[in-house]
């Protein structure tokens, strides 16, 4: 890595572990460092210490000049880079070390990386030279754009008295922030189920199932555990018993927690004089505010609010019809809505969820993924072995297949265990840039089924790849602008889109290629059948996104201060066709109202609509490389170089739409 003279590494024994590692490997490539416990502390505080003398050496420089565009944005740059080499390991250890001390002393080092970088973004001296240099090409003039609202967003321009308590908010929300996720990821309750509660559930899952000494299943939070039991466990009860204990497992600490943190945000806002958090976020976001959300979520309910309550009723006259039970006297609940649409498409399509993981055995879906990657964008994955934080886990190395150059490296982390980050999650590690001729590194994180994925799951894992991918197949100058770092409401489109090949025929049918043991090829008919199954339940599938990005605007609107989220969900699910579940506090495990989505959930289907727009390029043909090499250069090359919108219109050709988009949602779109 190259750095000015003023510059100088600061993080050496962080640097020290890096090198050691890879240097054992007989390669230089970075690495994660295997932090233990008793190491964080220190490294933590040495190296911010370190950081806080640069931040220091740099405010006492002479006023930048206008021509000084190139040496200030480098300065930032090798700032952000040293910053990110302490927080990017720190970060995905919090997530996934099996080592609970660890976890602990990580969280901690996090929270005090987030009170520097507040202290960095209220620097005055360093606002203004930015403020004072002329960029000289449109990647600077968008950087330095960005940079000075990441400084005015932190309050940098406030009155001195409103600065201190914004700096107090910031930090706060970064305790809570660490705070709420704990909650989730150490919850290691177990919910104990009789044989009978569990007929219905496949002769795999039972096997790897763990028992008490009473023969009874113990089954905890895990998606393996409790996905599959809400689709295939006939009992009823059992399952009204298992979701309602899943809705909580945030425990009822986390609805305080999101209070505090609901009234932060709306203090914050106040500061700048805006009415809401949702205008202060959204102003930076390629909706620009609250009205554009607000229009865009009602046509959404538009589309969907009828064929939600289709659906619903045919899944209610389809139970009655099962359990011969008179219709006037048969309800829908809440828990048996994924156990109905699945009884349901194994009745109209044949397809059984439970049945296509001997179609996608997971130790087969990896290195498929990675071939049709690599088809597509030019590259190839080379297993390395490396020093892991769990046996599980595995490494790659990128080489870009013309120049034969590594460019980037990935982790996977597949499988649940205890204590780690239980849902799906791509981390951008270590950002790109190439005026520091420094690599990517990305990690992804699932919980996937060990025997194999049924097509939900292999959908997740092609999403989260897709975000790896956004991160390591990013080239650009400064780490700031890397991979995923650009709108909020555009970072899921370039993995929403890619879900479509875990659907296609062209992609799908390469896997059997990859089964160790012979495995079954999707054929025609198959494949028209799973279509088929996708297709139904979109209706409740988009209300239900619809609720949770309603109800996210909703407790960050003008009317906050005066609200409980408890009560506020209560009454929003309470208003939709399957009604509230009482006892269930949903709110305190919606990891995203803490995680960085605040007032942003509406992204989710923001950035669909450009994801199906981008789709089109394709026309039909998934394998096609040059079209495959033309998203590389255009989107995922390009991190935040340039404005969302621009990229798009720029792969497209044309300025994107979102009929795609509605004719999906309302059930219009054939595959």
């Amino acid at each position: 890595m190259k750095t000015s003279s003023l510059f100088l590494p600061v993080t050496t024994a962080f640097f020290t572990l890096m090198m050691n590692q890879a240097v054992a490997q007989g390669a230089q490539r970075p690495l994660i460092p295997l932090l233990q416990a008793d190491q964080i502390p220190t490294l933590c505080s040495n190296t911010l210490d370190g950081l806080r003398k640069r931040v220091a050496t740099l405010e006492k420089l002479p006023p930048a000049r206008a021509r000084d565009s190139k040496k200030v944005l480098t300065e930032w740059n090798d700032l952000q880079i040293a910053l990110e080499d302490l927080q990017g390991p720190v970060d995905i250890l919090n997530n996934v070390s099996p080592d609970a001390k660890v976890r602990s002393t990580t969280e901690a080092c996090l929270i005090e990386t987030n009170k520097f970088a507040t202290d960095l973004l209220q620097s005055e001296k360093l606002y203004a030279r930015f403020k004072a240099i002329q960029p000289t090409d449109p990647v600077e003039q968008k950087l330095r754009q960005d940079i000075l609202y990441s400084f005015d967003d932190t309050g940098v321009s406030l009155p001195p008295a409103k600065r201190a308590r914004m700096k107090e908010i910031l930090d706060k929300l970064g305790e809570l922030s660490q705070e709420f996720a704990r909650n989730i990821r150490d919850n290691n309750q177990k919910l104990t189920f009789t044989p009978a509660e569990l007929q219905g559930m496949p002769a795999a899952y039972l096997a790897r199932a763990k028992r008490d000494d009473k023969g009874n299943y113990l089954l905890g939070f895990e998606y393996p555990d409790y996905k599959p039991f809400m689709e295939s466990a006939d009992n009823s009860d059992a399952r009204r018993r298992y979701q309602i204990a899943f809705a909580n497992h945030g425990t009822p600490k986390n609805l305080e927690i999101l209070k505090q943190a609901m009234d932060l945000r709306h203090e914050m806002a106040g500061l700048f004089d805006l009415p809401s958090y949702a205008d202060l976020v959204t102003r930076r976001r390629m909706v620009k505010n609250p009205q554009t959300v607000e229009k865009f979520l009602s046509e959404v309910q538009t589309a969907v609010t009828q064929l939600e309550i289709k659906e619903i009723e045919e899944l209610r006259v389809f139970k009655s019809e099962t359990l011969k039970t008179p219709l006037a006297d048969t309800r829908l609940e809440r828990w048996d809505s994924d156990y109905w649409q699945q009884k349901i498409k194994q009745a109209r399509y044949n397809v059984d969820q439970e049945a296509l993981r001997k179609y996608f055995p997971s130790e087969a879906a990896v290195p498929w993924i990675l071939h049709v990657s690599g088809a597509l964008y030019g590259v190839e994955f080379k297993r390395v072995e490396v020093p892991v934080w769990d046996p599980e886990v595995q490494y790659y190395d990128v080489v870009d297949s013309k120049s034969k150059e590594r460019i980037a490296g990935i982790y996977l982390d597949l499988y649940p265990r205890e204590g780690k980050y239980g849902h799906a999650a791509a981390w951008g590690t270590r950002g790109v840039s190439t005026l520091a001729h420094r690599t990517p590194v990305s990690t992804l994180v699932t919980n996937l089924d060990r025997n194999g994925l049924n097509s939900d799951e292999l959908e997740t894992l092609v999403h989260e790849f897709g975000h790896v991918l956004h991160g390591v197949l990013s080239h650009t100058k400064y780490v700031a602008q890397a991979g995923t770092n650009v709108e909020l409401d555009f970072v899921e489109a370039p993995s929403q889109m890619y879900e479509e090949w875990a659907r296609r025929k062209e992609s799908l049918t390469l896997l059997a290629g990859f089964c160790k043991t012979a495995c079954p090829t999707i054929d025609d008919a198959l494949l028209a059948r799973l279509t088929a199954a996708h297709n139904y339940g979109r209706g409740i599938r988009y209300a239900r996104q619809l609720l949770y990005a309603s109800y996210d605007m909703t407790v960050h609107n003008n009317k906050a201060d005066k609200e409980q989220p408890l009560a506020v969900w209560q009454q929003m699910e309470g208003a939709t066709p399957l009604g509230y579940v009482p006892g269930t506090e949903f709110p305190g495990q919606f990891g995203h109202l803490m995680g960085g989505y605040a007032a942003g959930y509406y992204g989710y289907m923001w950035s669909e609509v450009l994801a199906l727009d981008m789709l089109s390029r394709y026309n039909g043909k998934l394998m096609n490389p040059e079209v495959g090499h033309l998203y590389r250069q255009d989107i995922l090359s390009r991190g935040a170089e340039k404005p969302a919108g621009e990229m798009v219109s720029s792969f497209l050709g044309r300025e994107p739409n979102s009929k795609a988009f509605f004719d999906e949602i309302s059930g219009q779109r054939l595959h």
